[in-house]
């Protein structure tokens, strides 16, 4: 029996400039595939074709990288975000629409958690991260002013604190794709409206949030 071809050798980056996001590129390769255990700084250095002491010279150590990582995911993620609330209804208080932003914003996180289940768990891990990195801070930062800049323009009720609301909402989301990627929930629908069960979760939420106005 013939052996197969061995795989060609990774290639290094075609210019200096470069070495940076092809870094970045093979982290997240390695995460999407093996999660976040094996992004290592050797690992990413083998798949770039350079020396395990070459990175050194864009992240300081395994931290460093990760959380370089995380911030380019929640850049990611803000934009899935951004191309849901574009097709969603630009004026929250007509119509009675006001619910119909925040629930495209909602389904946009559970779908990237549900599509990239170790790219969303990397998201999280405190314990991996730094915290007090100043790009990975600025982009969690502007995702949650996105989500309060959406439930700040809708009608709440009086007694209605905007930012307990927006805890409220991701709180249900993230919830609910942890437990789906780990095995606790399973994908079912919801036995009165047949949406999928978080769609009709969401839908409950932003109802009990905001009712609707019924007129007079």
């Amino acid at each position: 029996m013939t052996n197969p071809a061995p795989s060609p050798p990774p290639q290094k980056p075609a210019r200096k400039g470069a070495l940076r996001p092809a870094l970045l590129a093979a982290a997240r390769t390695l995460l999407d595939r093996d999660g976040a255990d094996a992004v290592t700084i050797r690992a990413v250095a083998r798949a770039c074709g350079v020396s395990h002491a070459a990175p050194a010279n864009h992240f300081a150590d395994r931290r460093s990288l990760l959380t370089a990582l995380a911030a380019e995911l929640f850049a990611d993620l803000a934009e899935a975000m951004e191309n849901a609330l574009a097709g969603a209804p630009q004026n929250p208080a007509n119509k009675g629409s006001g619910t119909a932003r925040l629930t495209a914003f909602a389904e946009a996180l559970v779908a990237y958690g549900l599509a990239h289940p170790e790219r969303y768990r990397l998201l999280w891990r405190r314990d991996l991260l730094d915290g007090e990195d100043a790009a990975l801070q600025g982009t969690m930062d502007r995702l949650y002013a996105r989500l309060l800049e959406e439930l700040s323009a809708l009608p709440l009720p009086a007694g209605k604190d905007p930012e307990t609301a927006a805890v409220g909402l991701w709180s249900l989301c993230h919830g609910y794709v942890s437990m789906r990627l780990d095995g606790n929930f399973i994908a079912r629908r919801d036995k009165e409206s047949r949406a999928p069960r978080h769609s009709a979760m969401i839908a409950n939420y932003l109802a009990a949030l905001a009712p609707p106005a019924h007129p007079a």
